[in-house]
Formats: structure tokens, sequence, C-alpha cells
């Protein structure tokens, strides 16, 4: 029988968890607070409506997302082929889950390799930026990259996550000029995403030094990394510990208003929390260039590839009615749109 090595055991706990348990945030996205003004005469066609954009050299149909989630496990395989495929005849963008299994563990690297179902897809490869003060480098970084054949990079930043978990990666110490390092020698666009507790002014500033070309605010509001690790916890005293931080975190709309705020010109992801079309057309309004939604992508792909497509065509037809009704055609347009607090 093959020994299972734990981090493989982590990801495989962490799919059924996701799949199993109620983890989400006590907090909600705050996306719920803004709203569009009602246009009564749009002067649009709905089926006019562009939701079409250009990133990373790649052109995409809408701005939606499919969020980083898994990898390492065959049934992380089966998912993320599935997502691949619906991402593929959707025309959207994905990213994969935390690659380090596959770099520690190369046989596991088909997992994560998807372009042969997704050859025209934006694709994001992903690492711990923690990784960087155990061992891994510029090196592992374009392993990752070439692993997936990916477009951009994910500097994934989960330092709660890593605090609560049973023997997490927890010195953080000298991580921005590390990823400076990176940023500089990759040659691939760098995006530094949170993993649901949000990115502050501060840490955007700094991220933005280090010249990453985008950010993933992934907000409070939606999955609790800190709840899946309650449920996967050893012993009570580490449960304790993770349950603490059920309400953590800033909420995404909160961190992405934060975030352009703070550098307007960087292009900004938005996810944690998000529901549906509607909440990534505010995100959009907010100041967002994508959209990013996990855990409706996971439930969907856990069924089947036509059940994901469907997803991402229902998510597409809500961003086009939610522009319609406010008088938007373009997503310029829509960022022009005066979002109201409630």
């Amino acid at each position: 029988m093959t020994k299972v090595a734990p981090i493989d055991q982590r990801k495989s706990d962490h799919i059924k968890i996701n799949l199993e348990q109620d983890v989400r945030s006590a907090l909600t996205s705050g996306l719920e607070k803004y709203h569009f003004i009602h246009e009564a005469l749009p002067e649009l066609d709905l089926n006019r409506i562009d939701t079409s954009l250009s990133l990373f050299g790649k052109q995409l149909t809408s701005p939606t997302l499919i969020s980083s989630m898994t990898g390492g496990t065959s049934e992380a395989e089966t998912i993320n082929l599935r997502l691949a495929e619906a991402a593929q005849e959707c025309g959207i963008a994905m990213g994969v889950g935390s690659q380090r299994a596959a770099i520690e563990h190369p046989e596991q690297a088909q997992t994560f390799q998807v372009r042969r179902v997704a050859p025209d897809i934006l694709l994001f490869a992903n690492i711990g930026a923690v990784q960087f003060n155990y061992g891994y480098g510029v090196d592992e970084c374009r392993r990752a990259v070439d692993m997936i054949e990916a477009d951009a990079l994910y500097l994934h930043l989960n330092p709660l996550q890593e605090a609560v978990q049973d023997a997490g990666d927890t010195n953080w110490i000298g991580l921005a000029k590390k990823i400076e390092e990176v940023c500089r020698q990759l040659e691939v666009p760098v995006i530094a995403k949170e993993v649901g507790w949000g990115i502050s002014e501060r840490t955007a500033k700094v991220l933005a030094n280090c010249g990453v070309q985008a950010i993933d605010v992934a907000g409070a509001g939606g999955t609790s990394w800190s709840q899946v690790e309650m449920h996967r916890a050893p012993d009570e005293f580490t449960r304790q510990l993770a349950a603490t931080f059920v309400g953590w975190g800033i909420p995404t709309a909160e961190s992405i208003v934060g975030v352009k705020r703070s550098v307007p010109e960087m292009t900004v992801f938005a996810s944690g929390g998000i529901k549906d079309g509607l909440d990534i057309a505010k995100s959009v309004a907010l100041g967002a260039t994508l959209g990013g939604m996990a855990g409706q992508f996971l439930k969907a792909a856990a069924i089947s590839t036509e059940k994901a497509v469907d997803m991402i065509k229902l998510t597409k037809r809500q961003i086009e009615v939610t522009m319609f009704a406010c008088g938007a055609g373009t997503l310029d347009e829509l960022r022009q749109s005066k979002l109201q607090e409630r």
C-alpha cells in the first residue's frame, strides 16, 4: 500500500471538508451593503452587452475567475480537469491550488496539468509565499509555472491559516524582499493573493513596491480556512485555537476599496464570499478587474463538467443582466457606475 504523504492527506482533507462542512466565515463580504441604481430606460440591447476584457495577453469573455482551489490528489485532478474544460468552453480565467505537493512529489504534477483540455485559458500557477523561508525560491516558482504552462503565478499569503494549522509554517520574517526578488526574475506576472482574510492598504503598498502586477484581495466573507483547519485539527487545543478566528479578516468589499485607494493603478481581483454574477459586477464597479468564486465551482465540478459550464454561463448572464439594468453596456461603463451604500 502506498504511503500517503502528509501534504497529500491535507489536500484531500481540504476538499472533503469544503464539500461536507460549514466552513463559512462569520463575516459577510460587505458587497451586500452596495446596490446599483436601477435604470428603467437603459437604452441598451441585453444581447449586445459586452462583458469581454483582455488581461495578461489573453482575451476573456467575462470578468469571472475560477479561484484557486485544489490539486495533489486523484480527486483533485478530476475536479481540476472538469473546471479547466469548463473554463476553456466558456473563455474565462482559472487558478489552480497550491502546487507545493507536486513540487515535492513530482509524480503528482499531472493533478495540476490542465493544458491538455484547456489550451487557451488564462491560467494561474500557485505557490505559498511563506515557502520562501523554507527553502523555496525563483527556481521553484519557475517549476510551478512550467509544470502547468501558466500565464502568471499566484503567491498566496495565508499567515493565519499557517498559525492555526497543526505544524504550520509560521516564520514570515523577510518575505517582502524575497517576493521582490521573484517579481524581478520571473518571466511571467506575479499576483499576490490572500486566501480569505483580505489585503490591507498597508500590505497593498508593500506588495506594489515588491513589483506584483496584481493583487487578489480574497477578503473575508466566504470560506474561512481557520474553520477548515478547525475541522481537521488533531486535538482539542488546536480545534479551539482555530475556532477563535471564525470572524477574523477584512471583508472583500472593504479590501477592494482600500487596495484601490492605497495603490490606484494596481490590478485587483476580488474574491471571498462572492456568491454570483451580481457580486462580481459590484466588485468591478468598486475597482476590480476579475471576480473569483471557488466553492460554487468546486461543488459543480464535483458533479460534472456540464454542471460547471452551467454555473459559469449563469454567472455571465447575471453580470449581463446587472449591466443591462444599470445602463452599462461595457465593463468600462460598469466601472463608472455609481454604487450606493444601503
